[in-house]
């Protein structure tokens, strides 16, 4: 029942006035038991959060992959820990060792180019990288021990166009906070904004529907869960086969991420994987397998080995501004009011 439950909210958790009891019913258990099991599993940080993962670009945030070359890799992690924009962030096995995902909102007095250069210059980065996303073909972290060496279909979901409302803005905000092991987790957005369920249950759907929701869920600390060995696995292909080979290794169950990104002279591999297996054998084989089927020029394993954060970007927090704000006034960068 363990697994079956990390499975489940891995891909759907509920946003309905009793969630754990919807689950405790799919799974034929009672209500109690899942919450017991939902709080051990909290407290052995295996779940790592349980909240709304929102599609950056749709929301108006530009974002991007960036791999740095530093020395004082611990100095650099802490600098660059301290955008609010910066949500992943890691120590790779390569000459480009820390790689960081980054987004800058609408509103960004810098940009993200900007903000790349100043982190770098901060750093001391010798070399980097800023490698944004050219196509999404994958992006579903839904780690499955049972299944993980199988293929699976990729769902491409239609959009329907609407403008986010007041309310949507502060749906937004309330959705990226943790879920409690409580039996009512929403009654709080519920006080808050007052409105029914029946109301949050139909602006939910609608913020999925229109692209800016991709799913309420949970994510795990993958090393906890038993996915012990896990490597960003980046392909070098032919041009004009990037599509065809992007949609073969989205494929894969063990991939939960699967992009198409710019190349440049520092930088041959356009295809990134994000690879996760319980074992380096069980890796090897995946990549192999992976690699018979798009046949690709050269490929390379970048090793997670530290994890310096990993967290869901607070949008629209008034964080952005005073991150931007605090530099330009310690460099004494004039900014121009609104």
């Amino acid at each position: 029942m363990r697994d079956d439950f990390i499975t489940l909210i891995q891909k759907e958790f509920p946003v309905t006035k009793r969630p754990f009891l919807e689950i405790a019913k799919k799974l034929n258990v009672s209500e109690e038991e899942i919450l017991k099991l939902y709080k051990k599993l909290k407290e052995d940080k295996i779940i790592r959060q349980t909240s709304a993962i929102f599609d950056t670009k749709s929301l108006g945030y530009k974002s991007s992959l960036v791999a740095f070359e530093v020395e004082d890799i611990k100095k650099a992690a802490k600098i660059i820990n301290s955008h609010p924009g910066v949500s992943h962030n890691y120590e790779r096995a390569h000459k480009f060792n820390l790689w960081f995902t980054i987004a800058t909102p609408p509103d960004s007095i810098f940009g993200l180019e900007k903000t790349v250069e100043i982190l770098a210059k901060e750093s001391g980065a010798k070399n980097y990288l800023i490698l944004p996303t050219k196509k999404m073909f994958k992006i579903k972290v839904a780690l499955d021990k049972k299944n993980n060496t199988k293929k699976e279909k990729v769902e491409k979901k239609k959009k329907i166009e609407f403008e986010l409302e007041p309310l949507h803005y502060d749906l937004i905000k309330f959705l990226q906070e943790d879920i409690e092991p409580i039996y009512e987790p929403f009654e709080k957005i519920i006080n808050e904004l007052n409105i029914d369920y029946e109301t949050l249950q139909k602006e939910v759907n609608n913020l999925q529907m229109g692209g800016y929701l991709r799913r309420f869920a949970s994510i795990l600390y993958h090393r906890k869960a038993g996915f012990k060995v896990n490597a960003m696995v980046v392909w070098e292909v032919e041009k004009d086969k990037e599509l065809e080979c992007g949609e073969k290794v989205a494929q894969f169950k063990a991939v939960s991420h699967c992009y198409l990104r710019p190349t440049n002279n520092l930088w041959p591999y356009s295809l990134f994987s994000m690879i996760h297996s319980t074992s380096e054998d069980e890796l090897n084989s995946i990549v192999n397998e992976i690699k018979q089927e798009i046949n690709p020029i050269s490929f390379e394993y970048l090793y997670s080995l530290k994890e310096f954060k990993k967290q869901r970007i607070k949008y629209f927090s008034p964080e952005f501004k005073k991150w931007e704000q605090n530099y330009a006034n310690l460099k004494k960068i004039p900014i121009k009011s609104e």
